[in-house]
């Protein structure tokens, strides 16, 4: 293995955004008054094309992170060479590609589009770089697109450089994350050293009967004046009759966090105002100390587009044990 670290992993993170799937990973952070230990995945190289999303993740973590396209950085034409070539060994390669283009409630254009064919980057870390596993993650979407035949495309893409490919779609309100949102989450193991990472290796749900509410999560936020909480700030979009105007339920899990709102973004349960960005990131499962930079839009953008961080933490959880069981 890859590793240099005595019992850790080195990751190599793709379409990294602010750094949900890599918090879930690393661990050892706190989301909605429960503590989430450390795991054994060391952060080793990153990279994303969103400058502000960079900043964010640099300022969190204290880790560089190459800012660029990675079809760029592939091709050798990133225009700046510090860091900016992918580490020759890795354990673990993790990335969201780009999922506006699969979801439903965007254009789905699929792979007709430049986004919708950004995993092929991601195989091609794949195949440089020769993990054991590979994480990707998407919107459920992916699973009707082209009736179906995208997310056979996509792990035969990756089948072919080696791996056993397998994919589950995960309900993030099931791990205790106060938020509605489907994902699939795709585990590809080295087939010369891992046996398939089957559906009884993913996570089990710990919440299934006991989603968290917005209220638990958001309760203590609302009488707080705007600005007087780190990124408590929402946004002034007047009420009109696109997506993302109704009255969040209380009682219920948030609806999913989108990326692109325009501001739009759900309004608070008291009916007075839109959601502000830290309770979106709460809703995102995001801890309290984490800053996104550099304003309230690029805020919600950075948040919508996450992995919910104790989504990740779980699947990390199951990585883990999965490696632990297996690896001789």
């Amino acid at each position: 293995m890859a590793n240099n670290t005595k019992n850790k992993f080195t990751v190599v993170s793709l379409f990294t955004g602010c750094g949900g799937l890599d918090l879930g990973f690393v661990g050892g952070f706190e989301s909605n008054g429960k503590k989430y230990q450390k795991h054994p995945f060391v952060i080793d190289w990153a990279n994303d094309i969103d400058e502000p999303a960079c900043k964010t993740f640099k300022n969190y973590f204290k880790h560089d992170i190459v800012c660029g396209s990675i079809v760029d950085i592939l091709n050798g034409k990133h225009d700046s060479t510090l860091g900016a070539s992918l580490p020759k060994k890795i354990d673990i390669v993790l990335g969201g590609f780009p999922c506006q283009e699969f979801s439903h409630a965007g254009k789905r254009r699929g792979f007709n589009s430049e986004k919708g064919i950004l995993y092929r980057s991601m195989a091609e870390v794949v195949r440089r770089t020769k993990p054991i596993v590979f994480v990707a993650e998407n919107v459920k979407g992916l699973l009707t697109i082209d009736n179906g035949t995208a997310i056979d495309i996509i792990k035969n893409d990756f089948a072919k450089l080696g791996y056993h490919v397998n994919h589950k779609l995960l309900l993030a309100a099931d791990y205790g994350v106060p938020q509605m949102r489907e994902r699939v989450v795709i585990v590809g193991t080295r087939k010369d050293v891992l046996p398939l990472f089957e559906d009884s290796d993913y996570p089990k749900p710990t919440n299934k009967d006991r989603h968290v509410s917005v209220k638990d999560a958001l309760s203590d936020l609302e009488k707080i004046q705007e600005g007087l909480f780190i990124n408590h700030y929402w946004s002034k979009a007047k009420k009109n009759k696109g997506q993302g105007n109704t009255v969040i339920d209380p009682k219920k899990p948030g609806p999913t966090m989108r990326t692109e709102h325009h501001g739009n973004i759900e309004y608070h349960w008291n009916g007075k105002r839109r959601l502000s960005a830290r309770e979106a990131a709460r809703i995102q499962s995001f801890p309290d100390d984490m800053e996104f930079l550099p304003s309230t839009s690029q805020a919600y953008k950075q948040i919508g587009n996450a992995v919910p961080p104790v989504l990740a933490w779980h699947i990390a959880k199951s990585i883990r044990s999965f490696l632990d069981k297996n690896l001789k």
